[in-house]
């Protein structure tokens, strides 16, 4: 890279920190580029009036970094911290009939992450390709991230995709930005958000919590490892792993209650009262979110991969480690068992009579999930599933690697301005209108103090904070 370039390192012994920071001048160009030791990490650029103002901000973000703990190093110097993927095998289906499969959609790679909204279906694969599709299965839009999709989120209709990187990025705007950054020495196994707040699982059995500025919480320790499961409501956080659930204060008061569960959690679910853990021990158990007590155990015939339900819990549904997916009543009648023909479901949601599922084969299948459907299915008769196929124009989105300049806001523009207070940056909103003492959810790594972005829409969440919606541009 051409210009004057400064790199710095920030890796702590004992499985902590590990991370770069490049910052290179050139000209009126400063270039950022930053992410996981041993990755090609992410690039943000920004242009100045001036050559002095592009050194004073350079110096400005190295100066910030430095004070962290970052520290000069040689690129190369150390080796990637080791990302865990989820290992999982297939085998055929023991059911004697397949499901009533609508449409199926190949994303290319291993697939976890799954969101179904009432207007669209997210999916998101190993390879950082995330795709949203049409109920018909048209595919509408690509996002490329920098890394693998690790799951899929949604809180309120903002959408989040983390990252094998570290990152997690909202996918809401026109082009996606990072929202949060979790440390290196966090194992992300799974995420939930919940009002701003990120809840994250790993693989030791942590959890760690972080606001909707991205600064740290609380985090425990479980009694068991590879935390698969994590889910938040405005009572409590419910975090799943090898010895079972425990439910934490959601101020991080305390353990609330901890039941073992039949097996290993590997996946989860939650309904306004209670909360689904598949296992490893070929179930589905029901937990009340009030003491934890098992109110229903769901049993299937192998290993269980994923669950979902019904609005309230009144059908539960589960896939497994033997291409199988199975539908119970609420007090755990087995209704039906039938094959994907795509493989484990590795991530499942339901939605108006149809069942959606990521699976094995990195597939986001559509299957009628309504009883005259599953009823023909059978009896051996189920429809033709139509293969998706992506456009060859299909509009694609990767986070921005500049941020655009404007000399005057437009007039639909919303400004608003980094500030310090009490030592940290924070981000207000300056255009009348606005709850003044609220912050907005921003990109860390373009905030400079002082300096005043536009955006083209902001929204208030439930925990006094704005959501930024559109493109953000920097306003000289």
């Amino acid at each position: 890279m051409s210009g004057n370039t400064t790199y710095l390192e920030l890796s702590q012994d004992g499985g902590g920190a590990h991370k770069f920071y490049e910052v290179t001048v050139d000209g009126l160009n400063v270039t950022v580029r930053y992410g996981r030791i041993g990755t090609a990490g992410q690039v943000q650029a920004s242009a100045f009036p001036t050559v002095e103002k592009a050194r004073a901000a350079a110096a400005r973000k190295v100066g910030e970094k430095v004070r962290k703990g970052y520290a000069p190093a040689v690129q190369g110097g150390r080796a990637a911290r080791p990302v865990t993927r989820r290992q999982v095998a297939s085998a055929p289906s023991t059911a004697r009939a397949v499901a009533p499969v609508l449409w199926r959609f190949r994303t290319g790679a291993a697939a976890f992450g799954i969101h179904i909204s009432e207007d669209h279906c997210w999916v998101g694969n190993e390879a950082g390709d995330v795709y949203t599709l049409g109920h018909d299965g048209e595919v509408l839009a690509r996002y490329q991230l920098p890394d693998g999709v690790k799951c899929l989120v949604a809180d309120d209709f903002w959408i989040y995709a983390g990252c094998d990187d570290g990152t997690v990025y909202d996918l809401s705007a026109k082009l996606p930005f990072a929202a949060y950054e979790i440390a290196s020495d966090v194992d992300i196994f799974w995420l939930d958000i919940h009002e701003g707040v990120l809840n994250v699982a790993d693989r030791n059995g942590g959890l760690t919590v972080i606001d909707h500025e991205d600064e740290y919480q609380w985090s425990r320790k479980s009694t068991g490892s590879h935390a698969w499961m994590v889910r938040r409501d405005h009572r409590a956080v419910y975090h799943g792993h090898g010895s079972g659930v425990t439910a934490y204060a959601q101020d991080g008061g305390g353990e609330l209650w901890h039941t073992a569960t039949t097996g290993s959690v590997l996946f989860g679910w939650q309904e306004d009262h209670s909360v689904y853990a598949g296992t490893n021990r070929h179930v589905v158990q029901r937990l009340s979110k009030t003491d934890g007590a098992v109110e229903a155990t769901y049993r299937c015939d192998a290993a269980v991969y994923s669950c979902a339900t019904a609005p309230g819990g009144r059908y539960v549904f589960a896939g497994d480690c033997a291409s199988s997916v199975y539908c119970f009543t609420a007090d755990g009648t087995r209704l039906w068992k039938l094959g994907t023909g795509s493989g484990s479901a590795l991530s499942m949601q339901y939605l108006d009579e149809k069942l959606y599922m990521v699976t094995t084969e990195g597939s986001l299948v559509c299957v009628d999930a309504s009883e005259a459907a599953i009823a023909a299915a059978q009896s051996g008769t189920v429809p033709v599933p139509l293969d998706v196929k992506s456009a060859a124009a299909l509009p694609t989105y990767a986070p921005a690697t500049t941020v655009r300049t404007v000399t005057a806001p437009p007039a639909s523009g919303i400004v608003v301005e980094c500030v310090q207070e009490s030592g940290r940056l924070r981000v207000h909103v300056v255009s009348d209108g606005y709850e003044p003492s609220w912050n907005v959810q921003f990109p860390r790594h373009i905030r400079q103090a002082g300096a005043r972005y536009v955006v083209e829409a902001l929204s208030p969440a439930a925990s006094g904070f704005y959501r930024v919606r559109g493109e953000i541009q920097r306003l000289l």
